[in-house]
């Protein structure tokens, strides 16, 4: 249990156990939109993601932040929420994973980041640069959560590619539907469930030929 109430930090609010939302796996949805951004020559450099809260958790998430205008939130009054995001995603690899063939891809900290307010929802966005920028034919970017506590779904518009050639075509494989009855919590504290939400993961393909 241990895990999930650090996940739940990670987004910054803990779900109290026994409320209905803490039942079952997932626990938050979160609506994924990406750039992929390349440098003049052609390497891709960074990642940059917008990830937009279900509007349940993201009112558990404001909950006790101090305002000057009631339902207003400026990216200042959220920033100490930002900061408790961006700190604890490291644990869990910001649930961004880059591929070249069959090599993983190493992510460094995450830059400009901040949390906005839209739709009454909250979006968190921020920049994972490769440590070393890649030169190459193709790119695979998965996006999910191993544990299946967050539930990553895309954007009809997935992924931008800003500075690509212009050879550079993207192909995206949404994640498979998830169970009509979703799994119980029991089912992953003994483990043997730890990776389950890769069978759920958002693939996207960019190929340069």
């Amino acid at each position: 249990m241990l895990r999930y109430l650090r996940l739940a930090g990670l987004l910054g609010v803990l779900i109290l156990i026994g409320a209905p939302v803490a039942q079952a796996h997932p626990h938050v949805w979160v609506t994924s939109t990406s750039e992929l951004i390349y440098a003049s020559d052609g390497s891709v450099t960074g990642i940059r993601h917008a990830w937009t809260f279900d509007d349940m958790f993201s009112t558990y998430a404001l909950q006790g932040i101090e305002t000057k205008t009631k339902g207003v939130y400026t990216r200042e009054d959220l920033a100490p929420l930002a900061q408790v995001n961006v700190d604890s995603l490291k644990e869990f690899a910001y649930f961004t994973y880059a591929k070249v063939g069959p090599k993983k891809e190493k992510l460094g900290e995450p830059a400009d980041y901040f949390l906005e307010y839209k739709d009454s929802k909250l979006v968190l966005n921020f920049t994972l640069p490769l440590s070393v920028p890649a030169k190459t034919p193709e790119l695979v970017l998965e996006i999910y959560d191993p544990s299946y506590f967050v539930n990553f779904v895309l954007d009809k518009e997935p992924l931008k590619l800003v500075g690509a050639p212009a050879n550079c075509k993207l192909a995206a494989q949404k994640s498979a539907e998830a169970p009509a009855q979703t799994m119980s919590e029991q089912n992953f504290l003994n483990g043997s469930n730890a990776n389950y939400g890769a069978n759920f993961a958002n693939r996207l393909t960019v190929a340069c030929q």
